[in-house]
């Protein structure tokens, strides 16, 4: 039997971190080794340091509940026991986040980010892994850059984006240009982590604003969809996107409209429809542990997708899409749904891990694996 690889998790006592506890519980190639969080949790037994207890249901899993949490800034104590580490950082400080995971990736430890301290960096890859998994090819430009001999930083992209990102991007691969896109988002409140919204203003409420949400759904794809360039990514500019993102009242779950103009060459909605079904990544080439087996999944019914029926489709980790037709206004209209602490979060960040594993970019990582 294969030795598992030891891993951390950074800001471990908050929802993300536990979310990545949770996921991480009986994974095929990791296991979590070490834990961090601020001082003030430091030195405690993990079930002793959670100020707010528990969040993301069931129990603590019995291995990690007497693990005794590490300060983050003490990173030697985390080399020595995980080869790499998952960055679930959600203070608001967001210099404070870049210097704990630039220290990290100096001292050697590969770091895969679900916080966005980095993601507009020109070196850092922003992954969503069924498309732009040759982004993964910067990472030794980065490391020449910075100085870093083994270790380096992947985040993945704000949550919403899983929603209808890969949907489009099925479409521009398949041959289809797309021009520009209007995106509403309507977004659970676990976006907003714990304790989020305040109930006052969510219960029988909507909140059309997300402090910076919209410009990263404006911009964030653009990375992703771009090319290297010199050692630095390029945006893609064939593409124009505007966005209205609301926060509802909903626990998990964040749900896109998507208004589509494409370019000279319009697809026929069949067309669509079989691009959907037909599209598969690298993900599913590799049989990655966290890959949904079907990246795209479509709702022939008038009323789905809907996050209480749909949001855990594929084990959390693919797109459900439905009600595709044609729009007055542009060419198509569609509305599509990721489960956003999955798909959007931990279970995001753990395949671009697996990924860049398979890929070769962890061998020797920190020193502890073969």
């Amino acid at each position: 039997m294969q030795k598992k690889i030891p891993v951390g998790i950074l800001g471990a006592t908050g929802m993300v971190g536990q979310k990545y506890i949770q996921l991480l519980l009986n994974h095929p190639w990791f296991e979590v080794a070490y834990l961090a969080a601020s001082p003030q949790s430091a030195e405690k037994e993990y079930k002793d340091a959670l100020k707010n207890g528990w969040l993301v249901g069931g129990d603590i899993p019995a291995e990690i509940a007497n693990l005794v949490v590490g300060d983050v800034g003490k990173i030697q104590e985390a080399a020595k026991k995980c080869a790499f580490v998952f960055s679930a950082f959600e203070m608001p400080e967001k210099d404070l986040i870049r210097k704990h995971e630039e220290d990290y990736a100096a001292a050697g430890i590969p770091v895969f980010s679900n916080a966005s301290a980095h993601r507009s960096d020109s070196d850092v890859p922003m992954l969503i892994a069924e498309i732009n998994p040759h982004h993964l090819e910067i990472i030794p430009a980065q490391q020449k850059k910075r100085g870093w001999e083994k270790g380096f930083i992947v985040v993945k992209p704000n949550c919403s984006l899983q929603s209808y990102l890969t949907p489009i991007y099925a479409l521009i691969v398949a041959g289809y240009k797309i021009e520009k896109l209007i995106i509403t988002t309507m977004q659970a409140v676990s976006g907003a982590g714990y304790p989020g919204t305040a109930s006052w203003d969510v219960i029988d409420n909507v909140v059309p604003f997300i402090s910076g949400e919209e410009e990263k759904t404006e911009q964030e794809p653009l990375k992703i969809l771009g090319s290297i360039e010199n050692g630095e990514f390029a945006p893609y500019k064939d593409l124009t996107i505007s966005a209205h993102c609301n926060r509802v009242s909903l626990s998990d779950g964040h749900l896109a409209c998507v208004n589509v103009l494409f370019g000279k060459k319009k697809p026929m909605c069949e067309e669509i429809l079989n691009i959907w079904k037909r599209f598969r990544g690298e993900p599913q080439d590799l049989d990655l542990p966290f890959a949904p087996k079907q990246p795209i999944h479509y709702r022939e019914e008038p009323n789905r997708p809907q996050p209480k029926k749909d949001r855990d489709t594929d084990k959390g980790m693919a797109v459900t899409v439905g009600r595709l037709r044609e729009d007055n206004v542009f060419d198509f209209k569609f509305v599509s749904l990721s489960h956003n602490t999955v798909r959007g979060a931990a279970g995001g960040g753990i395949l671009n891990a697996e990924l860049a594993y398979k890929k070769g970019y962890l061998t020797g990582g920190a020193g502890r694996y073969d």
